[in-house]
């Protein structure tokens, strides 16, 4: 199992590098700030939890993750007309909904087992995990952060979360079929979202004079 886990975090990191960089694809970045924004989305996450954790980034103890993101990062900066084309983009979206799932519950697993802040706090770094190497990137490249915008996408990792640091604080002798199942709900709802285009309502504020 640890092994698949390995993997499956390989084959995640480089998709959020990839879908990272086509994100910004439209701002003309040139190839080091491809880079430095694909990396940042591949394990942006997992470091601010780290940072927080107050434990050593998980990329300094393999740094495999951090190569993997930069040779993800200037294919696709190379590549470009490839990963753009609509069938490979939408394959690379759906591992990436996959990555965000495995990251989340990965980095609530985390938390909780340092027994840190429970049993909000590893909830919140969950989410974080997931969503943080995106929001960092969209703040460097000048773009709607994913919380400004109606994705559904961090909705189901935060209802993914949320259901699995139930199931650790109440019911922990099942938490590898919880860990399996909250990771199946939040790709589930993402694999959803990016098939029927699902939306969040917007707020509307009706502007009185």
């Amino acid at each position: 199992m640890h092994e698949i886990n390995f993997w499956i975090s390989v084959v995640a990191t480089i998709a959020f590098a990839v879908t990272g960089v086509l994100a910004i694809a439209d701002r003309g970045v040139d190839i080091f700030g491809v880079m430095v924004l694909g990396v940042i989305t591949a394990i942006g996450g997992g470091t601010i939890r780290d940072i927080i954790l107050g434990v050593p980034s998980f990329w300094s103890e393999t740094q495999m993750y951090v190569w993997l993101a930069l040779a993800a990062s200037i294919a696709t900066f190379v590549a470009e007309s490839f990963f753009t084309q609509p069938q490979i983009h939408r394959t690379m979206l759906y591992i990436d909904g996959f990555g965000a799932a495995l990251f989340g519950i990965a980095g609530l697993d985390k938390a909780w087992n340092l027994n840190f802040g429970l049993p909000v706090a590893p909830v919140i770094l969950g989410v974080v995990t997931a969503i943080g190497g995106g929001l960092l990137r969209d703040v460097l490249a000048g773009r709607k952060t994913l919380l400004m915008s109606h994705e559904l996408y961090a909705i189901p990792v935060t209802l993914g979360c949320c259901l699995y640091g139930l199931v650790l604080q109440f019911f922990p002798q099942y938490t590898v079929q919880a860990s399996v199942i909250c990771i199946a709900i939040i790709f589930g709802i993402r694999v959803a979202a990016i098939h029927w285009d699902l939306r969040v309502p917007k707020l509307f504020i009706t502007q009185t004079r």
